[in-house]
């Protein structure tokens, strides 16, 4: 319901920027971590729960790790207290040159930079539990963000915000909404069902490597899958004038590539939990 009302206002509402994952993607890569993570990680992360009153934000709740998947987005209503992290959600690496993560994430403020400083944070065993919490927050929150296309890859436009689209029939959207809500949803609802417990040899497969990597990979699929499909063609080509056409050849070519990220963020947030949380 609540994903139903954001769609309606969205298509009645001004256009505004989106930074983040809409609620049914990082809840997933969270329910998809705790799935594979470890009974001992688990039991730590309920205890760190405990300490979430002391962190100021009874609006945003931590009662689970649905709810903490999505407390960075939810504190940023708070903009006195919690403005400055809004740069912490993505980094618009230009996909029509090499890839160059250090000119997007001057002085630490980009998603790659803050996942490797939270996860610091969060195996911090001298630390308060609720600094932990925070930290943990944040890390569950940003590996879902660095797992979305969108949020590694752009050309000039915000990550897609300023390209407008026609999804289907729908207007009022931008390539950005689509790949945080509308295809998201769609591709995480259909069968068979993303989350779950994966084998051994599924995790081996994808769970290595470190944000930095993870950056490289899905600024990729931006600039292979995302912009293409959305452009039909080059996506380094002439900015379009008008909005785009998402038609359900684009969105059929697109919906696997998006699910496939978001189970793999979930495996590898579930290693780092593994080990942050011993």
């Amino acid at each position: 319901m609540k994903r139903l009302l954001i769609s309606l206002l969205v298509l009645f509402a001004p256009l505004a920027p989106v930074q983040a994952y809409w609620e049914y993607g990082h809840e997933t890569v969270a329910h998809i971590a705790q799935a594979n993570m470890s009974s001992n990680a688990r039991a730590n992360m309920q205890r760190l729960l405990r300490a979430a009153p002391m962190l100021g934000t009874p609006k945003c709740t931590m009662r689970n790790i649905g709810d903490v998947s999505v407390w960075a987005d939810c504190i940023k209503g708070d903009r006195a207290r919690w403005g400055y992290t809004n740069s912490w959600h993505y980094q618009n690496v230009d996909i029509c040159k090499p890839f160059d993560l250090n000119s997007a994430c001057a002085d630490g403020n980009c998603v790659s930079a803050q996942i490797d400083r939270n996860f610091a944070l969060l195996s911090n065993k001298a630390l308060p539990a609720h600094l932990r919490l925070q930290a943990l927050a944040f890390l569950v929150h940003f590996v879902g963000d660095i797992h979305q296309p969108l949020h590694a890859g752009d050309r000039a436009d915000r990550g897609g915000n300023d390209l407008k689209v026609i999804y289907g029939n729908m207007r009022g959207y931008n390539l950005h909404m689509v790949w945080d809500g509308l295809l998201a949803d769609r591709a995480l609802s259909a069968a068979p069902a993303i989350v779950r417990a994966f084998s051994p040899a599924e995790k081996a497969a994808v769970k290595q490597g470190n944000a930095r990597l993870w950056s490289e990979e899905n600024w990729a699929i931006s600039k292979e899958i995302a912009y293409p499909r959305a452009v039909d063609g080059d996506p380094c080509g002439a900015k379009p004038t008008a909005p785009v056409v998402i038609d359900e050849a684009d969105i059929a070519a697109s919906r696997a590539a998006l699910r496939q990220q978001v189970e793999r963020g979930g495996i590898r947030l579930a290693r780092l939990l593994d080990q942050a949380l011993r």
